[in-house]
């Protein structure tokens, strides 16, 4: 007997293309390679660099208010000064903050002035067609944009 899954006339090629459904997958590299069976690698890594995380906090925070003869009570002779205790984290946040204004600033200095006409005008801005044709047959007008002067009109005068 032949193979079921044999395809060997047109009709049965239409037969399962019809059967087959088509699958989106939203699966990133890791994933893709991923047995079913274990941990996934991303989930590994997770739990390697959490736990990497929580030991290194615990070791800064004994270096760096353990008193100094303790620590040479139970072996340890050599370690950074305790100067760095508190100048790197406060490097860390001037850093931050400093990155934070130099951002600010560069966004400032690439946007135009409040009084530059580009600010309503650009190369995709499309002027209203003077053209109205009149009588029941009017076309839809073409898409185009609001003019500041009505705009203006409709939000600062006063409708009564």
């Amino acid at each position: 007997m032949e193979d079921r899954y044999s395809v060997n006339s047109p009709r049965r090629i239409l037969s399962f293309s019809k059967r087959r459904r088509a699958t989106v997958s939203f699966l990133d590299q890791d994933d893709r390679t991923y047995s079913g069976f274990g941990p996934k690698t991303s989930e590994v890594y997770g739990f390697v660099g959490s736990i990497t995380t929580v030991v290194a906090t615990g070791i800064f925070l004994v270096w760096a208010y353990v008193p100094e003869r303790c620590l040479n009570a139970i072996g340890i002779y050599y370690y950074p000064s305790r100067y760095w205790a508190l100048a790197v984290p406060a490097y860390a946040v001037v850093t931050l903050v400093l990155a934070l204004v130099f951002y600010i600033g560069l966004n400032f200095m690439s946007t135009s002035p409040p009084t530059s006409l580009n600010k309503m005008f650009d190369e995709f801005t499309r002027e209203a067609s003077s053209y109205s044709p009149e009588g029941d047959d009017r076309p839809i007008e073409p898409i185009s944009d609001i003019s500041i002067d009505k705009i203006n009109a409709l939000m600062f005068n006063d409708v009564n």
